[in-house]
C-alpha cells in the first residue's frame, strides 16, 4: 500500500482521491465523492428545488450552492416569471446564492465568480464540465442528484476511465479552441467517450487561456465523457487574477510520470477550421468540405464560445464591415460582465454598426428559447447540440462551428473557410483583459437575514408527483420503440412553449416523446404501465431528468435499449424506472409496438443482486441486463431516490 501510495497519479484520479468517501478508483467500480460545489439553472432548478424541499432540512449543506436563471428568459405569460420568484425565494430560504435573469448563463457565470481549481462541482446542466476552465472537476447530473448534494449527500457514479489528450504545438491563425473539440468529436463522435474523462495534458495547454479550455470541457459532454479537466498553471493564475479572485488560485498537474487508460495527441498546429453538420455534434469535417453553402442565420455566443475572447474576435472581423443581407447574425454574450467588458474595447460598437442582434446573457436559441430559424434555412452556430429539432424549427439545418466560421458566414453569406479573409485582414488575436470589468451586484448572496423570507409559489408550480414502489410482477405494453442516439430532447422536448411547463409534471408531461410519436402521452395513459425499446446510446444529451419522470408519470416503468447514455440511465434509477439493456442485441428485432412484455419475480431478482432479468415476449423468454449499484436496486425497490432517501431520514428522526 505504501508503494501504491507512491506512485504518480493523473490529475483526474489525484482530485476524485481528495474527494473520495466510498469506493476505490477502479474503473468500473461505484464509487461516491464529496461535492464542494452545487449548480442549478432555471430548466432543471425548479424540480431540483422542489425535491430539495421535499427533503425537509433548513438549509443547504455544501460549501457553496448556486441558482442561475439562464434558460427561460422569455416571459411571454406568467409561467417563467413566477417560477424566477420562486427559485430567487427559495435560493433566499435555503441559503443558496441567486444569479438573476439576465445576469448570464450559469457555466459562464460560475467560472468567473465561484470556480477554484481542484474543487468539485456538481450541476444539473449536462454542460457542468465547462467547469474545466478553471480546473474545476465539473460533473453534470440529474436534478435529483444535484438536491442530494445540497443537502450534504455524496455524488455516486461509476469509476471513469480516464483518457489522456496530450496536446502539442499552437494553434494556427483562424483555428481556435472550438476546433479542438470539434476535433475530438470527428475521432470519437457522440459516444466514443462514454466512461471516460477527458485529461488534456502537454505543453500545447499552456497555449490555451481559461475561457479556451471551458469551451472544450464543455462541448466534451457531447462525446458521452463524463467530463473533462485541465491543469491548473499560469493561465489559469492569470484568469484568476484578472477576475480579482487571484488568491484563490493554486497550481494542480498530474505527476511526472503519470499513466492513463488511454492515450492520443492532437497537433494543434496541425487542426483546421472544422464544422458539425446537421444534426449531430459528431458529424464533424472541415469547413472546406461544406464551402459555399447557403447560410441564412449565424450565431456567436450562448452556452458556449460566449467568452469576451470569442465575442472580440467576431467583432473585430466585423469592423468596418455589414452583415450581408440575407443573414440575420445574433450575439448572445455569456454574462453581463462579457457584454460589459466587450462594451468597453469598443466591439459592442462593431456588433451595432455591422446590423448585428445582440441579445440579453443567457442561453438563448440553444435551448430553443427564441431564435428559430426559418422553414429550410440553414444555421451557423458556436452551440454545442445541433440535434434534429431542438432549434425549435422541424427539419432545421443546424451546422455547429468556430465563432470564427460563423462570423465569416454572416460577412459572405454562404459558409466559407474563415482563412480566404486572410487575403483581407489579418486574423484577429484577442487577450484576455489584465483586470476584467466585474459585478456581483446581479448575484443575491446568501445571509441570516434572507433565512426567513417567504417561498413564493406561482399557480403552475405543482407538487411531485406519488410514484409507487415497485410491483413483485410487472406486466407491461410496448407503448414505443425508436432507434440509435435519441436525445433527451427526442424524449422531452425544450423550447418556448414547453420549458415554461417544467414545474408542472402532469402538465409537461403531454409533451413526452411528442417530436417522435405526438399521440404517445394519450397512448401511454391508456395502456397502464408502459415499456419504451431504444437502440445504441439512449438518453444522450441534456441532463434534464424531466425525461425520466414525464414517462414515468404517464406510467413507463421500464426501457429495455442496446445501450444507455449516463446521466439519462442515473436518472431513470432515481424516478423508479428499470433501465435495461438487451443481453443480445438481436433481441430488439423481436420485440415490436403493442408487445406485452411480463417480468416475473421481479422485486425478488433485483432485492437479490442478479444482473439478468428474464423477459417473457409472446411465448419466448428474452434476457435483459441490469447493471446497476446496490445502492440504485434499492432505490428502484422503493419506487424512487426520493421515495428511499425520506424513507430513510423518517427512520433517523
Amino acid at each position: 500500500m505504501a508503494g501504491e501510495a507512491l506512485m504518480p497519479r493523473n490529475l483526474t484520479y489525484k482530485i476524485l482521491g481528495s474527494h473520495l468517501l466510498e469506493g476505490e478508483l477502479v474503473p468500473g467500480q461505484e464509487i461516491a465523492i464529496r461535492i464542494d460545489h452545487t449548480l442549478l439553472q432555471d430548466a432543471t432548478g425548479t424540480l431540483a428545488m422542489l425535491e430539495f424541499e421535499a427533503l425537509g432540512l433548513d438549509r443547504v449543506k455544501a460549501e457553496l450552492c448556486a441558482q442561475y436563471v439562464d434558460h427561460n428568459l422569455l416571459q411571454t405569460d406568467h409561467k417563467n416569471a413566477d417560477d424566477h420568484r420562486f427559485l430567487q425565494t427559495a435560493a433566499a430560504r435555503f441559503g443558496v446564492h441567486f444569479s438573476r435573469p439576465g445576469n448570464g448563463v450559469s457555466h459562464q457565470v460560475h467560472m468567473e465568480r465561484f470556480g477554484v481549481p481542484g474543487k468539485t462541482l456538481l450541476g444539473s446542466d449536462s454542460h457542468t464540465p465547462g467547469a474545466a476552465g478553471v480546473s474545476v472537476l465539473g460533473i453534470g447530473a440529474g436534478g435529483l442528484d444535484v438536491a442530494l448534494a445540497m443537502a450534504g449527500y455524496p455524488y455516486y457514479f461509476p469509476c471513469p476511465k480516464v483518457l489522456g489528450v496530450r496536446l502539442t504545438n499552437s494553434l494556427p491563425d483562424w483555428v481556435s479552441a472550438k476546433d479542438v473539440i470539434l476535433e475530438m468529436l470527428r475521432r470519437y463522435d457522440v459516444k466514443g467517450c462514454v466512461g471516460r474523462i477527458i485529461e488534456y495534458h502537454g505543453p500545447g495547454v499552456a497555449t490555451l487561456s481559461a475561457t479556451d479550455r471551458e469551451t472544450i470541457g464543455n462541448m466534451g459532454t457531447e462525446t458521452g465523457a463524463t467530463t473533462s479537466i485541465f491543469p491548473s498553471d499560469e493561465r489559469t493564475r492569470e484568469y484568476l487574477e484578472a477576475q480579482g479572485r487571484g488568491r484563490e488560485w493554486k497550481p494542480l498537474a498530474a505527476d511526472p510520470g503519470a499513466t492513463y487508460d488511454e492515450e492520443i495527441e492532437i497537433d494543434l498546429g496541425k487542426l483546421e477550421p472544422l464544422i458539425a453538420k446537421p444534426s449531430s455534434p459528431g458529424n464533424v469535417v472541415p469547413v472546406r468540405d461544406v464551402a459555399g453553402t447557403v447560410v441564412h442565420q449565424a450565431i456567436v455566443g450562448s452556452s458556449v464560445n460566449s467568452s469576451f475572447r470569442d465575442l472580440m474576435v467576431s467583432a473585430r472581423m466585423l469592423e468596418s464591415r455589414r452583415v450581408h443581407p440575407e443573414v440575420n447574425f445574433h450575439v448572445n454574450p455569456g454574462s453581463r460582465e462579457v457584454i460589459e467588458n466587450v462594451a468597453q474595447a469598443g466591439g459592442l460598437l462593431s456588433f451595432l454598426t455591422a446590423g448585428a442582434r445582440v441579445h440579453e446573457p443567457g442561453c438563448q436559441g440553444c435551448i430553443g428559447m427564441g431564435q428559430a430559424p426559418g422553414t429550410g434555412e440553414v444555421s451557423l452556430r458556436t452551440f454545442p447540440r445541433n440535434f434534429p429539432g431542438r432549434s425549435g424549427t422541424k427539419d432545421d439545418k443546424v451546422y455547429l462551428c468556430s465563432p470564427e466560421t460563423a462570423t465569416a458566414a454572416a460577412i459572405f453569406g454562404r459558409i466559407a473557410d474563415p482563412r480566404d479573409l486572410a487575403k483581407e485582414m489579418a486574423y484577429p488575436r484577442i487577450s484576455d483583459p489584465k483586470q476584467y470589468l466585474t459585478d456581483e451586484r446581479s448575484i443575491i448572496f446568501p445571509t441570516e437575514d434572507l433565512r426567513h423570507t417567504e417561498i413564493v409559489r406561482g399557480p403552475n408550480i405543482m407538487p411531485l408527483p406519488r410514484l409507487e414502489a415497485l410491483p413483485d410482477i410487472l406486466s407491461a405494453t410496448v407503448g414505443l420503440k425508436v432507434g440509435d442516439n435519441i436525445s433527451t430532447d427526442g424524449i422531452m422536448p425544450a423550447g418556448n412553449r414547453i420549458l415554461p411547463l417544467r414545474s408542472n409534471i402532469d402538465a409537461i408531461s403531454k409533451y413526452v416523446f411528442f417530436q417522435i410519436d405526438p399521440d404517445f402521452a394519450a397512448r401511454a395513459q391508456s395502456l397502464g404501465n408502459v415499456v419504451v425499446i431504444g437502440g445504441e446510446n439512449y438518453g444522450q444529451g441534456s441532463s434534464r431528468e424531466h425525461a425520466a419522470l414525464a414517462p414515468r408519470y404517464l406510467g413507463v416503468r421500464a426501457k429495455i435499449v442496446k445501450s444507455f447514455a449516463r446521466i439519462h440511465k442515473s436518472n431513470l434509477c432515481n424516478f423508479g424506472i428499470l433501465p435495461l439493456t438487451f443481453r443480445d442485441p438481436s433481441d430488439y428485432d423481436r420485440i415490436e409496438n403493442g408487445s406485452v412484455l411480463l417480468f416475473p419475480d421481479l422485486r425478488k431478482l433485483i432485492a437479490g443482486g442478479s444482473r439478468e432479468i428474464p423477459v417473457q415476449a409472446g411465448g419466448r423468454t428474452i434476457m435483459t441486463m441490469l447493471d446497476i449499484s446496490d445502492r440504485q436496486r434499492k432505490h428502484l425497490l422503493a419506487g424512487g431516490t426520493l421515495n428511499f432517501v425520506k424513507e430513510e431520514l423518517n427512520k433517523k428522526s
